[in-house]
């Protein structure tokens, strides 16, 4: 190997008999980290690999969502770094507008203040203060995960740099009239006290009341029904459909509004379905943006009936509650005035909550600040359709035109204090200027700038190129953008992913922000169920990581990841991936203990053995299907064929044959020596985008060179040996049919039985020794006698069973299984030749029946055999 420049030490490495991944993962990331692995120059002449993190919250901590999606955007820098790409994973934090500001209001409440009694600057200096003092944690808990980052070119979506960025594409987009200022129905946190997005709102089916009740007098009344009673107070008409009889003769007149001392016109219009309910509905356009498209239409008044706590503000009775209290004394008076129809309790319906406080929303009419997302969507889905941007897996991309060729204008304006503040500001005539980064606010009396601040997704949307230095022309931005791939979870698709396409397109002249959107699906238990607080079935990673190592949860995220689909992961999965890191461990140093070397070219072909001939080969084959399943982000996949490859080929088969040859010592032993230390070479190659740090101990220990994030990964040899693979298999079907036996008849593992190998005419002599050693079959003796042969392959082996066994009750155990073996072949049989049955029968359940034919013969042959093998006397 010439990747590194280190040569292997003279004597014989060493391996601490147990592999403790505490005792090695801390000191060899910061290793890593110290000698610039994982930095990225933008002057390299090697082809570029650029990826970006999903930027975690400031206020976040590593969840098992992060650790699989961080896993797996590793495993693929990591390979293509190997593969001699410039790579750069970049990293860094969201501000996290909500949740930051919420996190520190609740540390000034402790001290009795609120934001209010600091003020605006000093609030937002506490922010920064905390941010610095306590905000990302999860930047450690990502080196604890073996996160391969760029961290030298660590951003945070507030830096100067990203703040520059913002303004920027605000002021393109103002200049361009794709944002506007604008009163709108917009979704309304009580709790945050600010608007949210439409994605930003998580809907769940509730338990509420539907209410119906009249309004109007006599002939000119109608019923109206709702599971908002409270907005009443807002209503400022009764719509019904044009065609609709039953009211033809109240559109255009004006009914009593009850509770108040208005009336309100009943109007005509096509989005009212007259079947449903009653076929009349009220209209509230300041509460509910339905009604506020059917208030334009009709010219209505919008009256606003709650403050942003919502509380109610209308003078009277209901003035000072809140709205849920409001409800029950609003259904009440309607009540105590018989206009009660009806009440339904509970009525479940679908209620929109803060993805953030999970508090009720309130739609809400308010002046905000939104972006024309129509031009936008446009172009982000025709670079799908035009195959400039490749989603996968394929079947995605049909949610993702679902979004985005159906969304409405964007909600921008947040009422918070943390955050990009908006670069507009107002004058004493009603002037507007939007203000970009190099200008300067216009001064004077009156001019004041706008107090809300930027949805968090803004900032976030520009992360692909704002973090490379745009707006300037920087090196990093021409090497790295675009990116080679996006990395995340279909749940984002519509939060960040379409934000970063829309922008993407928009500020870098129609280069999208990626070329692949790689989208994987969510973690779940063991059960499949979502993992939650409130479920009892959340995890912590870290104390996974604390008792099996990273290497050990990575590889079982790794390993249940197919694309687009969800992940369950159970404890015990992890268990299991700490024992294949054990197995890795102990053969590895079998393998230093017996000799094994990357040292000198491997041997010529003719001082190769057939079975170091069968394990190059299936080496070369993993190689290439390894490559294959990178390329298709199979993940699953690859840590599959590397899992089985690994322990059942490599330590299960090659060490275990191979025994006898490095017992024998002289060339044939330093021959497999050198296979095996390619083989390990290699393995440990293909494995460490995955398990690094397990892989990183082992391979040093045994090449002696630098480390395995750069070094080479392996390539094809072209190797391939059909005829060695074909001999190992029937070798490895003897070994197996003869262990089945042994079980079968009830032998210890380690009893040792006489046998006579008959391999005549095949190309089992030179395995004789190992088919021996690993069967515990010794040699036939002067006493010998063959109380059972077997014909396996080829080959047949006789065993001295006289002593070992009670004939006759295996007999009989033997016949009464090949009896019952015999009658599911005839119970299959019989079926299969009922044409009355294939022809109504599904194909999978004829499918099954052959498939219980076919076993049902093979263990007749089995069991005949056996029986054939039994001593007669």
């Amino acid at each position: 190997m010439t990747d590194n420049t280190q040569h292997q030490q003279a004597a014989t490495p060493e391996l601490p008999t147990q592999y403790v991944p505490a005792d090695v993962e801390g000191k060899l990331y910061e290793r890593w980290v110290e000698r610039g692995y994982f930095e990225a120059d933008e002057h390299s002449e090697n082809p570029r690999y650029a990826i970006v993190i999903s930027p975690p919250n400031v206020t976040g901590s590593l969840h098992l969502g992060h650790a699989f999606e961080h896993t797996l955007i590793d495993a693929l820098t990591r390979r293509k770094r190997m593969q001699g790409y410039e790579t750069l994973w970049q990293p860094g934090m969201d501000h996290a507008g909500i949740a930051t500001q919420n996190v520190v209001e609740r540390e000034l409440a402790k001290e009795g203040k609120s934001r209010h009694d600091l003020g605006r600057e000093a609030f937002i200096e506490r922010v920064w203060k905390w941010k610095n003092e306590s905000g990302g944690q999860i930047s450690g808990q990502m080196r604890r995960l073996g996160d391969g980052v760029a961290w030298s070119r660590e951003r945070f979506t507030m830096d100067e740099g990203l703040s520059r960025a913002v303004q920027t594409v605000f002021k393109k987009m103002y200049e361009d009239e794709l944002i506007y200022r604008a009163e709108r129905i917009i979704n309304w946190c009580p709790r945050c006290l600010t608007a949210i997005s439409d994605i930003e709102v998580e809907y769940s089916d509730d338990d509420g009341e539907l209410v119906s009740m009249t309004y109007g007098e006599g002939e000119e009344s109608l019923v109206v029904a709702t599971t908002r009673a409270e907005t009443m107070l807002g209503d400022t008409a009764v719509a019904v459909h044009p065609d609709d009889e039953r009211y033809r003769h109240l559109v255009g007149k004006r009914i009593k509004l009850p509770l108040t001392d208005r009336t309100i016109p009943v109007v005509a219009d096509t989005h009212v379905d007259p079947e449903f309910g009653t076929g009349a509905v009220k209209v509230t356009p300041a509460h509910d943006p339905n009604d506020f498209e059917i208030g334009r239409r009709h010219d209505l008044p919008s009256l606003t009936v709650m403050d942003e706590r919502a509380v109610i503000t209308v003078p009277g009775p209901f003035e000072g509650l809140d709205r849920l209290e409001a409800r029950s004394a609003i259904v009440a008076a309607l009540r105590a005035e018989g206009r009660i129809v009806a009440e339904k309790r509970p009525y479940v319906h679908s209620v929109g909550h803060c993805s953030r406080c999970k508090t009720t929303v309130e739609p809400r009419l308010s002046m905000q600040w939104w972006v024309k997302v129509g031009p936008l969507a446009q172009a982000a889905g025709d670079a799908v359709r035009d195959g400039q941007v490749k989603i996968h897996p394929q079947e995605m991309e049909k949610r993702y035109f679902d979004w985005v060729d159906d969304l409405r204008d964007w909600c921008i304006s947040r009422q918070l204090w943390w955050g990009h503040r908006i670069p507009i500001w107002y004058g004493p005539d009603g002037e507007i200027v939007c203000v970009g980064p190099d200008e300067e606010p216009p001064g004077g009396e009156g001019w004041h700038q706008e107090t809300d601040v930027l949805d968090t997704w803004f900032s976030s949307g520009l992360w692909p190129f704002s973090t490379l230095g745009w707006p300037e022309q920087t090196d990093s931005l021409a090497k790295f953008y675009p990116n080679s791939v996006l990395v995340t979870g279909y749940d984002i698709l519509f939060f960040w992913v379409a934000r970063m396409m829309m922008f993407g397109l928009y500020a870098m002249d129609g280069t999208p922000p990626f070329h692949t959107i790689a989208l994987h699906g969510m973690v779940r238990d063991q059960f499949g169920k979502k993992m939650s607080k409130s479920f009892g079935n959340a995890v912590n990673p870290l104390d996974w990581m604390d008792a099996y190592g990273s290497d050990a949860l990575r590889f079982t995220l790794a390993r249940g990841a197919n694309p687009g689909v969800d992940v369950p992961i159970g404890e015990d999965w992890v268990q299991g991936s700490r024992n294949f890191a054990n197995k890795i461990w102990n053969a590895t140093r079998f393998a230093l203990m017996n000799g094994a070397t990357v040292e000198g070219e491997l041997p010529a072909a003719e001082e190769l053995s057939a079975t170091d001939r069968w394990i190059l080969s299936r080496l070369n084959t993993v190689v290439a299907e390894v490559d294959a399943y990178y390329e298709d982000y199979q993940f699953a996949k690859v840590s599959d064929a590397l899992f089985h490859f690994a322990w059942d080929e490599v330590f299960d088969w090659y060490v275990e044959l191979s025994k006898t040859t490095f017992m024998g010592g002289g060339r044939p032993a330093e021959v497999s020596a050198r296979v095996l230390g390619e083989v390990l070479d290699t393995t440990l190659r293909l494995l460490h985008p995955v398990m690094p740090f397990v892989t990183e101990t082992l391979w040093t220990t045994l090449t002696g060179q630098e480390s395995l994030v750069i070094a080479d990964w392996p390539a094809m040899r072209g190797f391939r040996d059909k005829a060695a693979e074909a001999e190992i298999e029937q070798v490895q079907q003897v070994i197996t049919e003869v262990r089945r036996f042994r079980s079968d008849q009830g032998l210890q593992p380690g009893q040792k039985v006489p046998a006579r190998l008959t391999l005549e005419g095949t190309a089992f002599a030179p395995h004789e020794a190992a088919i021996r050693q690993l069967l515990r079959l010794t040699p036939e003796g002067d006493a010998f006698q063959a109380t059972a042969s077997l014909p396996v392959s080829g080959a047949t082996v006789a065993l001295d069973l006289s002593g070992t066994i009670d004939v006759e009750a295996e007999r009989k155990r033997l016949t009464k299984d090949l009896q019952n073996a015999e009658k599911e072949k005839a119970a299959a049989e019989a079926k299969l030749g009922n044409e009355a049955f294939l022809a109504k029968a599904p194909d999978k359940v004829v499918d099954k029946i052959r498939g219980r034919l076919t076993k049902a013969e093979a263990d007749i042959e089995r069991i005949t055999a056996q029986l054939a093998g039994l001593p007669t006397g």
